[in-house]
């Protein structure tokens, strides 16, 4: 045996650079916030609604998600689930159709649309609720979206009813054409009749909410609440750019920009939501808020 071999042999220190072995972590254990990198157990991340404990980072919630949050339980009763979305234009573009998008998002999901509606208490308030789900199309507005969000607040007005709308979706269902584009129309006429017998409307913008969004229902609340940091606009910061050929401000089309330009009442901390929302219905009580 080499001389070498022998000493290297009866040499036990660890060597100066050891290279770590790193322990296997199953999938679906962990999470690594998108802000600060720090990687979260999942079921603690759940039980603090997805708000990362380390930075407060707001991490997308589904439509179920967050009715199980805001609403009593055992109060809940969806409507118009069985709704879902034709292809008015045969539409296909690089070689995959309307339809099958439809489909995929469908099995994703488990929803048929991008908007979960109903009625349901909250803290002991009666409200008529519609969430946008991201995850489906990108909460993107079609036919099926501004229907169901219009009937929404139609089964509120003819209730008597407070109306809660949770926006997160990147616009108008462009697959729809001028179809969709005319559920700005019909969600911000239905909402205009809700205005006139006094009713209240409260518009919860999470991250994001943009496009035929935007510029319809979801600017049309008696207050507005947007989760922090979340993005708030018409069209993205890269489209203005090239328009306008200037650099925009940092933070521009956040939550906060838009608070402090006046666009939204308050920001609020996903695990406030609830409680902000049950005192501003205590609040318009007062003016007729059915209990």
């Amino acid at each position: 045996m080499p001389i070498g071999e022998w000493f290297a042999k009866q040499d036990k220190r660890p060597p100066e650079n050891p290279i770590e072995v790193k322990r296997a972590v199953p999938d679906g254990v962990w999470e690594k916030c998108d802000t600060c990198n720090e990687p979260l157990f999942i079921k603690e991340l759940d039980k603090n609604l997805k708000v990362c404990p380390k930075c407060e980072h707001h991490f997308q919630l589904s439509a179920h998600e967050r009715i199980s949050h805001l609403i009593d339980p055992g109060t809940f009763e969806e409507e118009w689930h069985d709704l879902a979305a034709a292809d008015p234009l045969s539409f296909e573009a690089a070689g995959k159709s309307y339809v099958g998008k439809l489909e995929k998002a469908r099995n994703k999901t488990g929803l048929t649309d991008a908007v979960v509606c109903g009625t349901g208490h909250l803290d002991g308030y009666k409200v008529a609720i519609a969430v946008m789900d991201f995850r489906f199309m990108g909460g993107s507005m079609g036919s099926v979206a501004g229907e169901k969000i219009a009937r929404t607040i139609e089964l509120a007005t003819k209730k008597k009813l407070p109306v809660i709308i949770v926006a997160s979706s990147g616009g108008a269902r462009m697959q729809e054409g001028m179809v969709s584009l005319m559920q700005m129309a019909k969600t911000s006429a239905a909402l205009a009749n809700h205005n006139k017998r006094r009713l209240p409307y409260i518009s919860v913008l999470a991250n994001p909410t943009s496009g035929g969004v935007t510029a319809s229902f979801a600017m049309l609340a008696d207050v507005i609440i947007a989760e922090p940091e979340a993005f708030i606009g018409f069209t993205g910061p890269r489209v203005i750019e090239q328009t306008i050929r200037q650099k925009l401000p940092k933070g521009f089309q956040t939550a906060e920009s838009n608070l402090a330009h006046g666009m939204v009442d308050m920001i609020v901390n996903r695990i406030e939501l609830k409680r902000t929302l049950s005192k501003l219905l205590g609040y318009f009580e007062g003016n007729g808020v059915v209990r």
